[in-house]
């Protein structure tokens, strides 16, 4: 919730008249730094997670991002000039950069296979529902003209950030960190506990001994290390990197948060709406995003990853296609201009829908699910780290390219998204319903030593299909 409010935060209050009275009025320009300079503390939060998240472990990481995150909310709230604002949006986002690259990590190597993605979906449910909770209350504070109306939606992150610290007191460290650093008897106590009651003690004797297993593969063949990144070892760790970051950046090359956080904006000047309207709809689109955030909770492990992605990545470049044409016609004021700025109105919620459900949820359970489990953490940390530094050049651009290309905009994301798809097609295996061990499995193949010989065998996941064809 607390990543969805400070994703929306700033796309409601840039064109209100209180943040506009404090700031001086700050041109397109400076309001697409004042918005985007997140990114890039949220990229060199990933990083630097990247460098000490594996050695300090998922709790203190987060613990740590949430402490640095509460820092910079207080100095957000306080600014009274520009350069402040920044530095407090610069350091908010140092420490969600952390939360943010450690949180999928961590809930993957809790959640049992069976459900792994549909808890990824209520994760993101709830962050959605903190993006269209923030665009409310800036709704809400919109009509007031002092400070305090972009101020205390700033200063309310504190409200998610304090609880935070207090939920961390009660959750374990992951059964797999532990194994993979030598703590074996608190990975099956951790194991143990959360799985008390739902199956028997030799079944969950046989998921700790396979993931000392895998822990004992990995190190054979140092799946550790920085450079084992980029070292394609028999279990594939370079390919499961590529595309871990691939994934991240489609998502974000695709323009979700060029809608996100300037949907006021694109409905002002793309649509044709009024100050007032553009608000009121911006609140709108993004209580439809949160409704539709519960429609892959049925799909995501049933369906599967794969579907998901390319059936509404496909809605989302048509989407775009059809929204340059009719962000034309309103430009140019032609006869059905009215009525094209309703349909282009409408396209906005479609993409949006479609982003949610085949994406959203997708996107930050892939690369966690995908990973070699001695390089998950760092792994996850540079392709959420691509996630961030790919938004900021989005949000950057996109305000100056509503300004001054119009309705080509749209044009340039219907091309990307449809780019991704022979990608994903191609190179993108299923993980739905695969113990995390599995993937080692999945990658590794054909290889004997690696599936038979090391591996405890565990019947079909020797060999997994991917639509009817193996991945080698």
């Amino acid at each position: 919730m607390q990543i969805g409010f400070d994703i929306g935060l700033m796309g409601g209050l840039v064109n209100e008249h209180a943040f506009n009275d404090t700031f001086d009025s700050p041109s397109p320009t400076m309001v697409g730094v004042i918005v985007s300079i997140m990114e890039v503390g949220a990229f060199f939060g990933s990083i630097s997670n990247a460098i000490f998240g594996e050695a300090i472990g998922r709790r203190r990481s987060i613990g740590l991002g949430v402490v640095v995150m509460i820092v910079g909310s207080l100095l957000q709230a306080t600014a009274y000039v520009r350069a402040h604002l920044i530095v407090g949006r610069i350091v908010t986002f140092l420490g969600l950069g952390i939360v943010n690259s450690t949180t999928p990590v961590m809930q993957a190597e809790f959640s049992p296979k069976a459900t792994r993605g549909l808890y990824v979906c209520m994760q993101l449910t709830t962050l959605n529902f903190g993006t269209l909770l923030v665009y409310w209350i800036d709704y809400g504070f919109s009509f007031h003209l002092n400070s305090y109306a972009w101020r205390v939606p700033v200063i309310l992150q504190c409200a998610f950030l304090i609880p935070m610290l207090l939920l961390l007191t009660l959750v374990d460290e992951t059964p797999r960190w532990l194994a993979a650093h030598d703590r074996h008897n608190d990975a099956l106590e951790v194991l143990r506990t959360l799985n008390n009651g739902k199956i028997s003690d030799s079944e969950v004797v046989a998921i700790y001994e396979d993931i000392l297993q895998t822990v004992s593969v990995e190190e054979t063949m140092g799946a550790g290390s920085w450079k084992d990144l980029l070292k394609n070892v028999k279990i594939q760790s370079q390919r499961r990197f590529f595309i871990a970051c691939a994934i991240q950046a489609f998502q974000q090359l695709g323009g979700i948060n060029a809608i996100i956080y300037y949907s006021g904006t694109i409905f002002r000047k793309s649509v044709g709406f009024s100050a007032h309207m553009s608000s009121l709809m911006s609140g709108f689109l993004q209580t439809w995003m949160f409704l539709a955030s519960f429609i892959p909770w049925l799909l995501i492990d049933r369906v599967g990853r794969r579907r998901l992605l390319l059936s509404m990545i496909a809605v989302m470049a048509a989407v775009m296609a059809v929204q340059s044409a009719l962000v034309r016609q309103i430009e140019y004021d032609t006869s059905i201009a009215h009525v094209s700025g309703i349909a282009a109105a409408a396209m906005l919620f479609v993409f949006e829908g479609a982003f949610t459900i085949g994406f959203q949820a997708t996107v930050w359970v892939y690369p966690s699910e995908i990973l070699p489990l001695r390089l998950r953490q760092r792994g996850s940390a540079i392709s959420t780290a691509a996630n961030w530094i790919c938004n900021y050049i989005i949000v950057q651009i996109t305000l100056p390219a509503v300004t001054n290309i119009g309705w080509k905009t749209y044009i340039i994301f219907a091309v990307l998204n449809a780019l991704w798809l022979p990608v994903i097609f191609f190179l993108f295996p299923e993980t739905k319903g695969l113990q995390l061990e599995d993937v080692d499995r999945l990658f590794a193949g054909q290889d004997e030593h690696v599936t038979g010989d090391i591996f405890v065998t565990k019947g079909a996941t020797a060999e997994i299909e991917m639509d009817g064809s193996e991945l080698a």
